[in-house]
């Protein structure tokens, strides 16, 4: 029998974060400087060619964005769907007690958000599409903000953070389920469910054979595609589906975990970022950012975020339904709320469900910035500020 491989090192973990997190940034910069510089209409060109794949009289025929945002990112969710089930059978959140604290964390983080966007634009119905845009946090930028900052955040919040971000990407998949889907095709969502059943047929016969999930969730994606419902939702119900019971040693969910990760951490996400994250700046002015979309962006994902996870977190603590993160502090507890505020690849995957209107999208993607990067900054001034004041009283 084969050994199963051994967990992978903690600082190999925290270099892949913070690696993961670089490549994130440096897209999104690149998109930015290109977005804004005479490259700029080629940039937007290249996003709206069209690309198709045909057999015979089937085909589709979709933009290159449309291709990343549809296709790339199943592969995205494909991995989420892989995470969320490992954590809730053997990790995070295998026990009530262990994920009492990151469930009620991550619901006050992503009903405060919501509640504090639709309030900043009640009554307009268009933009309340957007209501769920700040409600997500960016899992490979917040790791990779924690990665930097080392020995400054505890393990145990990492652990919080990363259970946190599982369940806000399980209730946006939930939302985006729910809330933006298009016009539905009865005949293409019959089909879809009949890819998810033989999805379900496969676990249950405990297949290993990774091309058998990869040809059910090529045919369940397609469907989905076809039917009005976002066609990520095949990536989960395929990352769901593995086994993650080890026979001869291997977990076929761990092994295509393992497998997945550093492309969508290095590749995939970082291709979403490029493809999705360049706003043109031109004309930007205090009163840009003070546009109804934009400023319900902002305040929601930089305070309703931070103010949402704490008080959640710290209610739960006080009335006994969950326990503080071993070997950290209320306040350490505090700046890691702050570092939820960072929404990046989901929030700006969600906007893009939402609205259709490239105008609107500039304030998404300018609200979703400049709300993120606010939060890293202020999340990690304020986890060096809370080591310094440390490090003065013991002195």
């Amino acid at each position: 029998m084969t050994a199963k491989a051994p967990p992978a090192a903690p600082h190999t973990a925290d270099n892949t974060d913070l690696f993961g997190g670089i490549a994130l940034g440096v897209a999104a910069a690149a998109a930015l400087v290109v977005a804004n510089s005479p490259l700029g209409p080629q940039y937007q060109a290249l996003l709206h060619t069209a690309g198709e794949v045909r057999i015979g009289s089937i085909g589709l025929s979709k933009t290159l964005e449309h291709w990343i945002n549809d296709g790339l990112m199943a592969v995205f969710f494909l991995l989420v769907g892989l995470e969320i089930k490992r954590e809730a059978i053997e990790g995070a959140l295998a026990s009530p007690k262990k994920a009492a604290l990151p469930v009620i964390a991550a619901f006050g983080g992503f009903v405060t958000p919501a509640a504090i966007f639709a309030v900043v634009n009640w009554g307009d119905a268009q933009a309340l599409r957007g209501w769920a845009i700040p409600a997500a946090t960016d899992i490979a930028f917040a790791l990779g903000v924690c990665a930097m900052l080392g020995r400054k955040v505890p393990a145990s919040l990492k652990t919080f953070l990363l259970a946190l971000a599982i369940i806000d990407d399980l209730m946006a998949i939930i939302v985006i389920a729910i809330f933006y889907t298009a016009d539905l095709s009865v005949l293409a969502l019959a089909l879809g469910g009949l890819g998810v059943a033989a999805l379900v047929v496969l676990n249950l016969l405990d297949v290993r054979r990774p091309a058998f999930y990869l040809i059910a969730g090529l045919f369940t994606w397609v469907c989905v595609l076809k039917s009005g419902v976002h066609a990520t939702l095949a990536g989960v119900a395929v990352g769901l589906a593995m086994p993650l019971a080890p026979r001869d040693g291997h977990s076929l969910l761990e092994d295509t975990e393992h497998a997945l990760r550093p492309w969508v951490i290095f590749a995939i996400v970082p291709i979403f970022a490029f493809a999705n994250a360049g706003v043109s700046l031109h004309g930007l002015t205090l009163s840009k950012l003070a546009e109804p979309i934009t400023l319900g962006i902002i305040a929601g994902l930089f305070i309703g975020k931070q103010v949402g996870v704490f008080v959640a977190s710290m209610l739960a603590i006080r009335l006994g339904l969950a326990a503080m993160p071993e070997g950290t502090t209320t306040t350490k507890l505090y700046a890691m709320a702050i570092l939820t505020g960072i929404g990046f690849t989901m929030s700006l995957f969600i906007g893009t469900l939402a609205f259709d209107d490239e105008a609107i999208l500039k304030q998404v993607r300018l609200g979703v910035l400049v709300a993120s990067l606010l939060s890293g900054i202020v999340a990690a001034l304020t986890f060096s500020a809370i080591e310094r004041s440390r490090g003065t009283s013991s002195s």
